[in-house]
């Protein structure tokens, strides 16, 4: 006999990128920070204490959230902590729309969404970005038109990069009758002053994702957080919430690394100086990336280098470096490529070149 649901059953599930064995291999398909985390993370593990596991930890994490609404000008009643910000997604969901209430998103998106949608089985409304990666203008009407529930925004985009000005968010959180979730996963690295989370003070129905993954360099930790009105976080915080979500150590990880924002900041503009020479670098090639704002470029890979992405993809791959290939829609010609460390970065390079010299 067969158990599974059969939503469940026709879908196909996630695919994340590869995660190699081998500490060798240059790893620049899933966008990690390059850089270690704050010093202080590593002086909390020096200094945890074994015996305190035999308790449960802080149910709401509530001095983490203490420290992230001060850092955003909130008040905890603004935040809830949660497992990495896929948790955040899987709680929006069964916490706000119904199975049969259809979600919406763009095309192309992060591919977790209608993964996500399909397990609540919930359809999903899906709108083509612009030739620029851009929203379209009637993007707000089109989801209302089809009643959705539910809005998907990654900002910066991905696998693009691409960045949406402030009052086009808040356009859009004022235009959509559903809920906006807006995807904040690698905010820390655009380049100028960019502050969305004074907007939950003007829309109600504005819920913003953040993660320590990225930007703080604990994406082996899977921690992260939202911010939304209190009408929002409410439910999910109080009874939609797995009990006990966040182990004792991960939050004091968590808090130790939010706390010191001297250093990832520095580590923030590390990422953003080498992120635009390896841009440039690879113009110079002949492959041109979008205008990212997040710590990737999404490359194009003309056939004359090497007959395509696909192709590239694998030969670098033979040379211990991986990059991320999507076999999709408008992205086939395209490799997504995670800023790593300058040596990691002048590696690729090379490797590029020899390949187009070779070929």
């Amino acid at each position: 006999m067969n158990f599974e649901r059969e939503n469940i059953r026709r879908m196909a599930g996630y695919t994340s990128g590869e995660q190699p064995d081998n500490e060798l291999v240059i790893k620049l398909n899933t966008n990690e920070n390059p850089y270690p985390p704050s010093p202080q993370v590593s002086e909390v593990l020096r200094q945890f204490n074994p015996e305190s596991l035999r308790r449960y930890p802080p149910a709401t994490a509530q001095k983490f959230r203490q420290l992230a609404a001060e850092l955003h000008g909130l008040d905890p009643g603004n935040v809830i902590a949660t497992r990495g910000g896929d948790e955040l997604l899987r709680l929006v969901i069964t916490t706000f729309v119904d199975p049969g209430e259809k979600i919406g998103m763009t095309d192309p998106t992060y591919s977790l969404y209608p993964v996500l949608a399909q397990i609540q089985n919930c359809p999903i409304v899906e709108m083509p970005l612009m030739a620029d990666w851009s929203l379209p203008a009637e993007f707000a009407q089109s989801m209302n038109d089809a009643k959705v529930k539910l809005t998907f925004l990654v900002n910066p985009h991905a696998p693009t990069g691409v960045l949406m000005p402030i009052d086009q968010v808040s356009n859009l959180a004022s235009e959509l009758n559903s809920i906006l979730l807006l995807d904040e996963a690698y905010i820390n690295f655009v380049d100028h002053d960019y502050q969305t989370s004074q907007l939950i003070k003007q829309h109600d129905n504005l819920v913003i994702l953040r993660t320590l993954s990225k930007g703080y360099s604990l994406a082996g930790l899977r921690f992260g957080y939202g911010l939304a009105d209190h009408s929002l976080i409410e439910p999910m915080l109080n009874k939609t919430r797995d009990s006990y979500n966040l182990d004792f150590i991960s939050q004091l990880i968590a808090e130790a690394a939010i706390a010191d924002q001297d250093y990832v900041r520095g580590n923030w503009r590390k990422v953003i100086i080498e992120r635009n020479r390896l841009k440039v670098q690879l113009h110079e090639l002949g492959i041109i990336c979008a205008e990212s704002q997040a710590n990737f470029l999404l490359a194009t890979i003309p056939e004359s280098i090497n007959s395509g992405a696909a192709e590239l993809y694998q030969q670098l791959k033979e040379r211990q470096i991986l990059v991320r290939y999507f076999n999709a829609a408008r992205l086939g010609d395209k490799l997504r490529i995670s800023v790593g460390t300058q040596e990691e970065n002048n590696q690729l390079l090379s490797a590029i070149k020899g390949l187009v010299d070779q070929h």
